[in-house]
């Protein structure tokens, strides 16, 4: 079983949300399960900070050996950062999704939103 760190938030789409920060940012990545179904990723295209996306828009992509595959927004807002560091070491996806893996931080436009999104018990069920 993949590891579903109960500290974040789940979409459908295999992303993980942390909860927001003093300054109400948020920090996106994809799942231990995304991440084992792609394989080994070998390049991840992401926005550039001050880019502005809605809810379930695609804001990058991440590339395996496997296929290509789309990353969803899980809530409308503006990139604030990015983790430039997977430039260099895309392979940090695979190795650690949960901290070194990270994809973006956002500050959501309405962090009400961030209440519709899977706890890590509904992620659970969703892969089972």
């Amino acid at each position: 079983m993949s590891a579903v760190p109960t500290e974040f938030s789940y979409t459908a789409e295999h992303e993980w949300i942390s909860a927001a920060d003093a300054d109400g940012v948020v920090t996106v990545g994809i799942t231990d399960h995304a991440q084992d179904a792609l394989g080994d990723v070998v390049y991840v295209d992401l926005p550039e900070v001050g880019d502005s996306f809605a809810a379930g828009d695609s804001f990058g992509e991440v590339e395996s050996t496997k296929s290509v595959s789309d990353l969803y927004l899980p809530v409308a807002g503006e990139i604030v950062a990015v983790n430039e560091a997977l430039g260099d070491n895309p392979g940090a996806v695979n190795e650690d999704p949960y901290d070194a893996g990270w994809l973006i931080r956002l500050r959501p436009d309405d962090p009400a939103d961030l209440a519709g999104l899977l706890d890590a018990q509904a992620y659970r069920d969703q892969l089972s």
